[in-house]
Parts: structure tokens; C-alpha cells; sequence
């Protein structure tokens, strides 16, 4: 990935590229579908009888939308902590490709792993998109600043949209709740679509939505994991044979 020359000044220091990171989150796409899909979880834990003080912790510390609604519906169900935590922890193995893609893009000599562990915290699916289109302009030495930025401007967003979908709770009729839930996987599909500059992106990308609702039919219960891995497989092998050619 090609890094862009910026000046200088508009990353000073640590708190500068903090600002400009809440800045990137607040200008962002995904925000707003975020902010919608959050409205929905704030309305589910309403209906399963969670305060909103624990669904707004809960958001704050889950990250992650899948995971969380999976976490509600656990406990809610009448489950222990101990079986919502190995589902929560089962559904984020998901993020880990992501975090070890991302974090060498994030260090230099002087990082330190206590330096990494607040952005590994705020590395899903959003913030992962947004990195790899935003981090190339930003200075290697400002990137975890420019990356906690952003993923606290984000965090803050869902868990102000928690709050607010609870309160509609009462008004929000339920297939609309479930209906929100589906703009983030889409506002996904949309930045990933924008951020494929090469051939083997595009392709990976265009084998994954054939090959994921074909697999889908064999109801094996990871169908993504299937056509997702299998597609990018697949992509990966024809760019390397097309480069030996």
C-alpha cells in the first residue's frame, strides 16, 4: 500500500491526529449506519428486559454488533455469563484476520504492545474499512493516535444510538428493529466495493456474493466463513498464476 506525503502540520502531535481521527469517524459513511443499526440493539435490550446502563456497557465493550445482539439474546434467554461470553468470544475469532492485517500498518520502532491494545480493542468490521482507505495519508508515528481517535468517535456514536433506540423501544415496530440491523452489513458491502482498486480485490469480491448464497443452500451454519474463504482463495490462486504469466 502506496503511503501519500501530508503535512505535517495536520499531525503535529498525538492529540492532533486523536482529533482528526474523531474528525475521519464523524465524516464517515458507516457512521450513520452504525447509528442506525445501534438504534435496533438499543430496542432489543429493551425488549429483554436489560437497563440502559448495561446495554450501553455492553456496546462499549462488545464492539460489535453480531456479537452483542448474540450476547443479549444469550442472557435474555435466560443463559449464563460463562455461555454468553464463549458465543461472544466464538463470533469475534471472525475479527482476528482483521487485526493481524491491520496492526503492522499501525506500528513503527518506537510501538510498544501496550501501544496496540486499545486499537485491537476498537478493530471491527468499520473501523477496519475505514483504516485501510484513511491510514495511508496518516504519519506511521501518528497512526495509533489517529486509530484511537477514530474508534472512540465511533464507540461513542453506537453507544448514543444504544440509548436512543432504547428509548423508542416502546414505538419501534419490530420489523423495522430487525430491519436496521441489515443497513450496516450493507454500508459494509458498499465501502468494501469502493475501496477495491486492484483486479484480485474485485474479483475476490465478486466470487464472494456468488459463491456465499450458493453455499448458503447446503445450510451448514457458516455459510460466509465457506464462500467468503473459498472465494478468496480462489482469487488469490488466479493472481498468483497470472503474475508467473
Amino acid at each position: 500500500m502506496i503511503e501519500q506525503p501530508v503535512p505535517s502540520d495536520r499531525y503535529a502531535s498525538a492529540g492532533a491526529a486523536f482529533l482528526r481521527g474523531l474528525r475521519a469517524a464523524a465524516g464517515s459513511i458507516l457512521t450513520y449506519s452504525l447509528f442506525v443499526t445501534y438504534i435496533g440493539v438499543g430496542a432489543l435490550a429493551h425488549d429483554l428486559h436489560f437497563s440502559l446502563p448495561w446495554a450501553m456497557l455492553s456496546t462499549i465493550l462488545v464492539w460489535a454488533a453480531p456479537a452483542q445482539i448474540i450476547f443479549l439474546t444469550t442472557v435474555g434467554a435466560g443463559g449464563t455469563v460463562l455461555q454468553a461470553a464463549l458465543a461472544v468470544t466464538l463470533s469475534a475469532i471472525r475479527l482476528m484476520p482483521m487485526v493481524v492485517a491491520l496492526l503492522p500498518m499501525m506500528r513503527d520502532r518506537t510501538t510498544r504492545a501496550r501501544h496496540l491494545l486499545l486499537p485491537t480493542h476498537f478493530i471491527a468490521v468499520t473501523l477496519w474499512v475505514e483504516s485501510y482507505r484513511l491510514l495511508p495519508a496518516v504519519p506511521r508515528h501518528r497512526r495509533v493516535a489517529f486509530v484511537n481517535g477514530m474508534g472512540c468517535g465511533l464507540v461513542s456514536v453506537s453507544a448514543t444510538a444504544t440509548a436512543v433506540g432504547f428509548g423508542l423501544a416502546a414505538n419501534l415496530p419490530p420489523l423495522l428493529g430487525a430491519a436496521v440491523l441489515f443497513l450496516t452489513p450493507l454500508s459494509f458491502l458498499i465501502s468494501t466495493t469502493r475501496n477495491s482498486r486492484l483486479t484480485v480485490d474485485r474479483l475476490a469480491l465478486a466470487m464472494g456474493l456468488v459463491s456465499t448464497p450458493l453455499v448458503s443452500l447446503a445450510h451448514t451454519g457458516v455459510d460466509v466463513l465457506i464462500g467468503g474463504g473459498a472465494a478468496g482463495t480462489l482469487a488469490y490462486a488466479w493472481h498468483r498464476w497470472s503474475k508467473r504469466g
